[in-house]
């Protein structure tokens, strides 16, 4: 039995999966449409060699594909005009509550679209967005207005200490000492396994 085919197909994943970490982590939703084109050509590339018995091609070809991934990236950096042409710019399809049908027209997107991005995002009436806006990745960024905004926990310290600062006093008294987090525990744990001479 020939184990030539399996070897090959291991070397092509390990070198799929080093070619995408030295691209970046970023899941499809995040990425920009430039980048989707090349990693599905990535994905194709890579398996080409079972079928046509190149593997080294097909490797140099996914190397060339992931170059021009940072090359891009380094010139979006760069140069402002290259980053508008290649990834784009956010659009505004909502401004106080209302609606930009041009930009939605633009961006061919419908109401009932924005409506379960909306949801997914735990906002239930438009009246209580400020902005929004549609991503060059896609995903939805959005500003609420002051009344729809949830209290954080700084806020709500300034409140207690504006208006109870006996009743802040009190708590700041009672106070149990701080338990360790989960990534305290984590250092602890990380510590402990290392050598002396890498700590």
């Amino acid at each position: 039995m020939d184990f030539t085919f399996f070897w090959e197909t291991a070397v092509l994943i390990l070198s799929g999966i080093l070619l995408l970490r030295i691209a970046g982590r970023k899941s499809i939703s995040q990425m920009t449409l430039a980048q989707t084109v090349v990693m599905i050509s990535l994905g194709t590339i890579i398996v080409q060699p079972i079928v046509q018995k190149s593997m080294w091609k097909a490797l140099a070809g996914a190397a060339i594909f992931v170059a021009a991934i940072v090359i891009l990236e380094y010139l979006q950096l760069k140069l402002n005009f290259f980053e508008k042409f290649i990834t784009g710019k956010s659009k505004i399809i909502i401004q106080d509550g209302k609606l930009n049908i041009k930009n939605m027209k633009k961006l061919r997107l419908t109401v009932d679209q924005l409506e379960m991005r909306m949801r997914n995002k735990g906002i239930t009436r438009m009246e209580d967005i400020k902005m929004a806006t549609i991503e060059p990745n896609g995903q939805l960024g959005y500003e609420l207005v002051d009344d729809a905004k949830p209290l954080t926990v700084g806020e709500f310290k300034k409140i207690l200490n504006d208006y109870l600062p006996a009743l802040a006093m009190t708590s700041e008294q009672k106070k149990e000492p701080a338990r360790p987090t989960i990534f305290e525990e984590l250092n602890k744990s990380i510590k402990q396994h290392n050598p002396k001479y890498l700590q």
